[in-house]
């Protein structure tokens, strides 16, 4: 049995050694075991994760051994030991090789020619990438040109430097640096390579004839040359204010020759080019002046149409020199006199620049423009609103516009709310002025005047009168009734407004399952009434009203419900048809009570016949009294107050709980077709004569 207890990694003699000095890994393996027994080892050293060294062994250490340390060499190791299936690994330890080996620095050519371009190659052969290489071009008595190349893949780097008109003997080096740990660290310089450089051609000489005293309107000639080592792609350009004036082709000399002006004056370059070479050479030329440039003067520079207008030009201390006069355009300039002067009678179309050209020795010279301009009076401005009427919702800004048909511009434009000015515009045929504080009682009118240069003045529009229209505020909505409507009556519907300006459009919107519109009329008025008759059933819902004016905003006011429900004499018809049935129930049951109970209690009235007593009360019940007497010829029924009381009247009739009396009557002989309290009574038993004495039931009962 073992175990590791713990797998080290040492740096001999440091983890910092100089470049070509020696260095040591040694891997050390702590085990425990149980018994002392012979195990082999493996040993295995990575560098930045990559193997570098690999060993077995039956010792707990094994040595890495770099004879002659390279930068290339830095970088993290770490070691792992294996043995009998077990592994352990140690802590990575920063080992750090300071130095970098020399580079080495090679030219493709050895010389070159001007405008060519040398060729350099810097290796690091010992070092592994990423490196930063840095090249260096060396003139004399001249700061050093850097170029610098990060290469991460490769130990080498390849630049090009383009050979310059003034090289000679070049000189080039280069050194690389790395980054190790966050720390740059640079290899020494390389060799210094020499480049020697020949041209490819002289630098060219530049020539005038006449040399000196030019004088305009003599002929000049120049000449620019070269000497050439090879005749091939070679270019000669002569060059004035970077305007090229003539080149050549594969040839040696350039020449060129005008007629001298006062513009010719100035330097001139001659320019060889072959490849990339190209060399330089300048010279100065004056020119004197032959005569001045002429000058053109007018009469008048602004002044109306069909007025007369004189043109002159001249040219100081010359008189004898030929002069014409001209108006410049797009198209180029229009002629219109050879003479010294020019008067015409103008109009709107003359307005221009005009010039004049003077010749002397054929050299001819242009005066600076002169700028006439030729005026149309204004004619009077028309003063409307931007869209339309004369009109503004009241909070919203007022756009005018002022346009004037015919008038030379720049035309100046001035607005008026009624006699104070509110804003001046130059323009060319129209203007416009925004109002923004528009006031519901303002009754100031708005005009605008209009102006130009021509001396007739200004013309000033018609006063434009303008009406602010007030938006609608606060619909209501009412209706007489209220809430509940009976079915076919009639109902009247009040839309109202607070405030608003005439003509409002009143519309009036039921709304159940969808919106229909049921009334609309404009009024000169803040209100209007709507009568609607015979209401229904199907008129039951939710109303609003909108109003809306000129001021394009629609006002809604807030709904109301209407519930149409029965009429009285709908609920007559109703209730006759539900109670009729139910009285005469009652009739019914209330007869077949009282001839139970009659029949029960035997004859209670020895009369004629029995019929009278059930004639009596049937005529009764039929008249419903709530009281009175009855009385039988000349006999009274008297109601006694010891005997019988009424029942309280806020109760219906209760047949079936009426108290039962008995009244000592007095019969006399009847009529039997006499009436009795208006009711006719027939009597079906012979008459009798005189009186006797009878009982009668008789029931005493509310109605």
């Amino acid at each position: 049995v073992f175990t590791f207890n713990a797998v080290e990694i040492k740096v001999q003699p440091s983890v910092r050694v100089k470049n070509g000095a020696p260095l040591s890994i040694v891997c050390h393996a702590d085990i425990s075991k149980s018994t002392d027994f012979q195990m082999k080892h493996n040993f295995t050293i990575f560098k930045d994760s990559k193997l570098v060294f690999m060993t077995v062994s039956d010792k707990g250490d094994a040595q890495y051994e770099i004879p002659m340390a390279r930068s290339s060499d830095t970088g993290d190791y770490e070691c792992t030991v294996e043995a009998s299936g077990k592994t352990k690994s140690s802590n990575s330890v920063h080992v750090w090789v300071t130095g970098m080996t020399k580079p080495i620095l090679t030219a493709e050519k050895k010389e070159v020619l001007e405008g060519d371009v040398v060729k350099l190659r810097c290796e690091l052969p010992e070092e592994e990438p990423p490196l930063y290489f840095f090249f260096r071009k060396i003139k004399m008595n001249s700061t050093p040109k850097e170029k610098h190349v990060f290469e991460p893949h490769r130990n080498f780097s390849v630049v090009e430097f383009s050979v310059e008109e003034g090289d000679n003997i070049l000189q080039f080096d280069c050194f690389g640096r790395r980054n190790v740990k966050l720390e740059f660290e640079n290899s020494e310089h390389s060799n210094k390579t020499l480049v020697t450089v020949r041209e490819p051609f002289i630098k060219p000489t530049l020539s005038v004839k006449p040399s000196s005293n030019i004088t305009e309107g003599d002929r000049i000639q120049f000449e620019c040359s070269t000497v050439v080592a090879r005749m091939h792609d070679i270019e000669i350009i002569l060059q004035k204010n970077k305007t090229i004036l003539n080149s050549v082709r594969d040839e040696k000399i350039l020449k060129y020759s005008a007629v001298a002006t006062l513009e010719d004056s100035g330097e001139y370059l001659c320019k060889v080019e072959q490849g990339r070479a190209s060399k330089t050479t300048k010279l100065n030329v004056e020119v004197s002046e032959l005569f001045p440039k002429p000058i053109l003067t007018a009469s008048m520079n602004k002044l109306d149409e069909n007025k007369e207008l004189t043109l002159s030009c001249s040219v100081s201390g010359f008189r004898k020199a030929n002069f014409s006069i001209l108006r410049k355009n797009s198209n180029g300039n229009i002629w219109l006199k050879n003479s010294r002067n020019l008067t015409m009678r103008v109009n709107v179309n003359d307005s221009g620049l005009y010039i004049c050209k003077a010749e002397v020795k054929g050299i001819v010279k242009e005066s600076k423009p002169v700028r006439i301009n030729v005026y149309a009076p204004v004619s009077k401005p028309t003063l409307s609103v931007v869209g339309g009427l004369p009109e503004v919702v009241l909070g919203k800004p007022l756009r005018l516009i002022c346009h004037s048909v015919t008038g030379t511009p720049p035309i100046t434009f001035t607005f008026y709310k009624g006699n104070e000015v509110k804003k001046i515009v130059i323009n060319d045929t129209y203007a416009t002025f925004l109002d923004e504080n528009i006031r519901e009682n303002d009754k100031r009118g708005y005009k605008c005047d209009a102006r130009n240069n021509h001396t007739s003045g200004v013309k000033t529009s018609s006063i434009l009168n303008i009406t602010v229209i007030v938006p609608i505020r606060n619909a209501s909505f009412g209706s007489v009734p209220y809430g509940e409507v009976e079915d076919g009556s009639e109902t009247a519907f009040l839309c109202s407004v607070k405030e608003g300006s005439w003509p409002i459009l009143f519309r009036i919107f039921r709304k159940t399952d969808r919106e229909v519109l049921l009334f609309e009329k404009r009024e000169n008025a803040h209100r209007v009434i709507w009568r609607k008759e015979a209401m229904n059933k199907q008129d039951t819902g939710t109303y609003y009203c909108m109003a809306s004016n000129r001021a394009n905003v629609d006002v809604k006011s807030h709904p109301i419900t209407i519930s149409v429900i029965l009429a009285s004499w709908q609920k007559g018809i109703i209730a006759a048809f539900v109670l009729i049935p139910i009285a005469a129930a009652v009739a019914v049951t209330l007869w077949c009570f009282l001839w139970k109970k009659k029949k029960a209690k035997g004859p209670s009235m020895e009369m004629s016949g029995s019929a009278l007593a059930t004639n009596l009360t049937s005529e009764k019940l039929a008249r419903q009294h709530s009281d009175g007497d009855y009385y039988s010829g000349s006999g009274y029924i008297e109601d006694s107050e010891n005997h019988m009381k009424s029942t309280d009247e806020s109760k219906g009739p209760d047949l079936e709980s009426a108290e039962v009396e008995y009244t000592e009557v007095e019969v006399s002989t009847l009529d039997p077709h006499r009436e009795i309290d208006s009711v006719p009574i027939h009597f079906p038993a012979p008459v009798q004569k005189g009186t006797e004495t009878v009982y009668s039931e008789i029931r005493k009962a509310n109605n």
